[in-house]
């Protein structure tokens, strides 16, 4: 079994305990996932299955989508609502006036301002409640142990942002901004709720949070934690879907399979239709559709990056130039 799985991961669980889950399920150690998500979020986990776990770091650089609550009027130590309150503040007058028109429809031009400086972000720190390693120990480990971390920023990419609705708690001594983000590797939502409560004059922490998207990965294809054996099983998108969904593909001739296995360096002929026109990592098929590896351009060839060896689906027909790889192979 080899694919990606994708899982829609309920609060509570981290990444690690659904990739135990899976690997119970489907009775194979071969499992992995392309990009964490904290215990207190939800929605898109990416989980990589057998030859599937070879796909994990083109997989983790893929765009995500979220829809997130900032709650404003309070801090916590680690960016989220499963922290411990570090300060809290009454909201200023105008930042009130503003979350009440934005949620009757109505203008908050100082909160779009702190949005759109968001989405001009290049540059964003990591919170120091992270898995980022400093001195060889995770920052997460120091900061539990309250040791001062600091952390150097990150580039990042910011394609959408906007709020889709605001209100207050009941007793109106906090206020909440739901917004929608599609965003780059690396980015932390966490620290956005920090740099936006910064820009709009209050502490604020990430109150909840769903993924979306992972790449071209979504809640529409997941699958729930709790489906049995089988469901999970059916739900395993193969491997050479998976890949050809995610990176550009282009088919190997037989005699490209056979040297693409044997990791060698590949030229035009050893395509049968042209590869992309890009450096970037893509799949490459063979003639009847499996995937033999990923590769990119290098100057005038092509070289191999990860090999893959994928079982035939029961049945599947191979062409001649194939059943001589096998022999050869």
């Amino acid at each position: 079994m080899d694919g990606v799985l994708v899982v829609d991961k309920p609060k509570g669980p981290t990444s690690h305990d659904v990739v135990a889950r899976v690997r119970r399920a489907l009775g194979t150690r071969r499992v992995g996932h392309a990009g964490t998500l904290d215990p207190m979020a939800s929605g898109v986990l990416v989980v990589l299955v057998g030859e599937g776990t070879k796909l994990a770091p083109f997989l983790t650089a893929h765009d995500k989508r979220y829809d997130a609550r900032v709650v404003l009027g309070s801090a916590t130590d680690t960016l989220d609502a499963e922290g411990t309150i570090t300060g809290e503040a009454p909201l200023p007058g105008w930042l009130v006036e503003e979350i009440e028109r934005l949620a009757t429809g109505g203008p908050a031009p100082r909160i779009e301002a702190a949005l759109a400086a968001e989405r001009a972000r290049t540059q964003q720190t990591p919170p120091a409640f992270s898995a980022i390693k400093v001195a060889g120990q995770k920052s997460y480990d120091r900061a539990r142990r309250g040791e001062e971390v600091e952390l150097a920023d990150r580039p990042v990419e910011v394609a959408h942002l906007e709020a889709r609705a605001a209100g207050f708690d009941d007793d109106r001594t906090r206020a909440f901004l739901d917004v929608s983000l599609a965003v780059s590797k690396g980015y932390y939502v966490r620290s956005l709720a920090r740099d936006l409560g910064a820009a709009l004059s209050t502490p604020a922490h990430l109150g909840a949070l769903r993924r979306t998207q992972s790449g071209p990965f979504g809640l529409d294809r997941a699958c729930a934690l709790s489906a049995d054996r089988q469901a999970l099983a059916a739900a395993v998108v193969p491997l050479a879907t998976a890949a050809a969904s995610s990176l550009s593909a282009a088919h190997l001739t037989a005699e490209g399979v056979l040297r693409a296995s044997q990791g060698k360096r590949l030229g035009l002929p050893d395509f049968g239709d042209a590869p992309p026109d890009t450096d970037a990592p893509f799949a490459w098929l063979s003639p009847n559709g499996r995937l033999v590896a990923v590769g990119n351009r290098e100057g005038d060839g092509y070289i191999v990056l990860r090999g893959f060896v994928e079982s035939l689906v029961p049945g599947e027909p191979r062409g001649s130039g194939e059943d001589e790889l096998t022999r050869r192979v």
